[in-house]
């Protein structure tokens, strides 16, 4: 694994975003796999602001988020779906069509599960960008999910629920279960980007970089990858 390790939040914004942009610059066609959260949306600024001065083309880019909130329409304010289109794809004008999300109305788990795993089979990442939970999970994959696991629902863990708290008026509004892209499709993406930022994060930066590869700690799994780096301010990487 590739650590980058910068002064603060925006040196990590600023580097991701260009992590970004070499691919889709070298790839026009290329498949990003694309996270929420607040950690990426530095990132997602910068790529906004890019195409704005330079004119970047996303005429024939296609993505593929990791997870969405179950119960949740695509409409809703606090969907992962209103939240790409408002942070990113409004700005990037992006070809909805070119956009793929799990259903989180979806009635029937196992059918929406089976569909997004034919989906990402049908669109290899050439880059994946990832976010780490305190607890160190990746995408809503939380400690204890297998290394093999598919797009999969999880009911999320109360840590996990709480970090997320803060994007809605009050926590018990935060839905306990979402569609989650598995660990093993995760893997699969030809380059990882995952970010790390404030002091939160740095028991679960370091698990993840020097501990163990355990399913207790999903993140870990990113030691196996050929081609994984890790952006983290130093409030993050303080204890690596």
């Amino acid at each position: 694994m590739k650590i980058v390790i910068t002064e603060d939040y925006e040196e990590l914004s600023r580097s991701g975003a260009q992590s970004i942009l070499d691919v889709v610059r070298q790839t026009p066609q290329a498949v990003l796999g694309l996270a929420t959260g607040t950690t990426p949306l530095g990132l997602y600024a910068r790529l906004i602001a890019d195409r704005k001065e330079n004119g970047t083309d996303y005429s024939q880019i296609r993505t593929v988020n990791l997870d969405e909130y179950q119960g949740l329409p695509a409409s809703h304010p606090q969907s992962y779906a209103y939240f790409m289109r408002k942070n990113l794809f409004d700005g990037l004008g992006m070809d909805p069509e070119h956009t793929n999300i799990e259903n989180g109305m979806a009635e029937d788990e196992e059918a929406e599960c089976a569909r997004y795993d034919a989906l990402l089979n049908e669109l290899p990442r050439d880059i994946q960008l990832l976010g780490l939970g305190s607890n160190g999970h990746i995408a809503f994959n939380e400690p204890g999910t297998s290394f093999s696991s598919g797009t999969h629902v999880v009911t999320l863990a109360e840590s996990t629920v709480r970090d997320n708290a803060r994007l809605f008026s009050d926590i018990s509004e935060v839905p306990r279960k979402a569609f989650t892209m598995g660990i093993k499709q995760i893997m699969q993406a030809k380059k990882i980007l995952i970010l790390a930022s404030g002091a939160n994060k740095a028991d679960a930066v370091y698990k993840m970089v020097k501990g163990a590869v355990t399913e207790q700690v999903p993140a870990s799994v990113l030691q196996l990858h050929p081609d994984c780096t890790l952006i983290a301010d130093r409030e993050a990487a303080g204890k690596i």
